[in-house]
């Protein structure tokens, strides 16, 4: 995403977070080095997950609330955030909206509560937004919602503000999640609407927010669309599109240094694939699988197509989870490696950049876990939930 630090952007925050410098031991002075200078990472870092709590129902997500708090805050797919301050998980639910959510009783249904995001200036405005999957009037629809915090700063406020609503046409590809950018701006994931092979042809219609990343102004209400948004002013095109030609985006982030947009894009039957997500481009779904060819199976056109920076097929997972490049401060080999895995086999890998403009991908684990997300605390460290119910830290060995 080059330039993208430096475009004038129309949302009216502007919040980079760049760690302070770490130091490394080199057994006679620490030498300080700022993590977002490392271009090029060298190492192969070797890595362990970390049990930091368990006894959750179906966690999809864990992030944190910018607040200086140190807590963090884990989604379950049923309706419910829980908070964990000081390793230990708080009896009373931070927020509690079971009777909004839909969810299906079979183990990795799509629909439910999927993920939270924490305004950039929450510590003074308490204010927070949820991406779930509910009905309203009989239909199934994603729908983005702003909550507050209440007096106690460990529970919320129920009252609900709808922002967005986008119906949903199939129970799966909801997508799911919602992260604000560097620029203040709000980013949504949704997929594709569902079924298999994108029978809507959502992915390459722009006359639906389906299979898009979204980008919106949560400052006025409900919201306003910023005017650089790549389609402003475009006959038969949604104003909201940040990027298209997506089948689920379910998970992605913002590099916290960089601002460079990583997103893991759930694949069909062959391959899944990692994006690097720039203003108005086109991913190609449903016209390309990753690198291949789906619609037609062969001699596909790809002009105008951004294909991935990496792929796997499915003799090593079956669906891509999205994660973080590591800017933390406590692990000095992870520093630059944008770290991803599979829900269905466990792997994790790292991804890193080569001066030639190539990535490298290398896996770093192969873990017995279902990794429904990666997330990031305050700090830069990064965590995976177990869709079996636990959250654990990676660290380095």
């Amino acid at each position: 995403m080059r330039g993208f630090l430096r475009r004038v952007l129309s949302c009216c925050l502007s919040v980079i977070l760049i760690p302070s410098a770490w130091a490394i031991s080199t057994g006679q002075q620490a030498q300080p080095l700022d993590p977002c200078s490392v271009q090029f990472p060298k190492t192969v870092p070797q890595i362990e997950l970390q049990q930091i709590a368990a006894g959750f129902a179906r966690p999809v997500y864990v992030t944190h609330a910018g607040d200086g708090s140190g807590r963090l805050f884990v989604v379950e797919q049923a309706g419910i955030i829980k908070i964990i301050r000081n390793g230990r998980t708080l009896a009373t639910p931070f927020l509690d909206i079971r009777d909004r959510v839909e969810m299906g009783a079979r183990l990795g249904d799509e629909r439910g509560l999927l993920s939270v995001a924490f305004h950039p200036k929450y510590k003074e405005n308490g204010r927070f937004f949820v991406n779930y999957t509910g009905r309203r009037e009989g239909v199934l629809k994603s729908i983005i919602a702003e909550y507050r915090v209440s007096a106690n700063p460990d529970i919320a406020d129920r009252t609900e503000r709808v922002i967005l609503e986008v119906e949903q046409p199939f129970p799966n590809h909801n997508g799911g999640l919602n992260k604000f950018g560097p620029d203040g701006c709000l980013y949504i994931g949704l997929g594709d609407g569902g079924a298999a092979g994108d029978p809507l042809n959502a992915g390459q219609s722009l006359d639906t927010l389906l299979g898009k990343i979204l980008r919106i102004d949560i400052e006025k209400a409900p919201y306003a669309i910023p005017q650089d948004n790549p389609f402003v002013g475009q006959a038969n095109a949604k104003s909201e599109i940040w990027a298209y030609g997506l089948r689920n985006p379910w998970r992605f982030s913002f590099d916290r240094c960089t601002g460079r947009l990583f997103a893991g894009d759930v694949g069909q039957d062959r391959l899944e694939e990692i994006d690097l997500i720039e203003k108005g481009k086109n991913y190609g779904w449903r016209i390309m699988e990753g690198s291949q060819c789906y619609d037609p199976p062969t001699m596909c056109n790809t002009q105008g197509l951004e294909l991935p920076i990496a792929e796997y097929d499915h003799s090593l997972g079956c669906s891509v989870t999205g994660g973080y490049v590591y800017r933390g401060t406590q692990h000095p080999s992870l520093v630059g490696h944008y770290l991803f895995g599979d829900y269905c086999s466990g792997r994790i890998w790292s991804l890193v950049p080569e001066p030639s403009g190539k990535w490298t991908m290398r896996q770093l684990i192969d873990s017995p876990y279902s990794i429904s997300s990666f997330g990031e605390d305050e700090q830069g460290e990064l965590y995976v939930t177990h869709y079996g119910g636990a959250i654990y830290r990676i660290i380095a060995r």
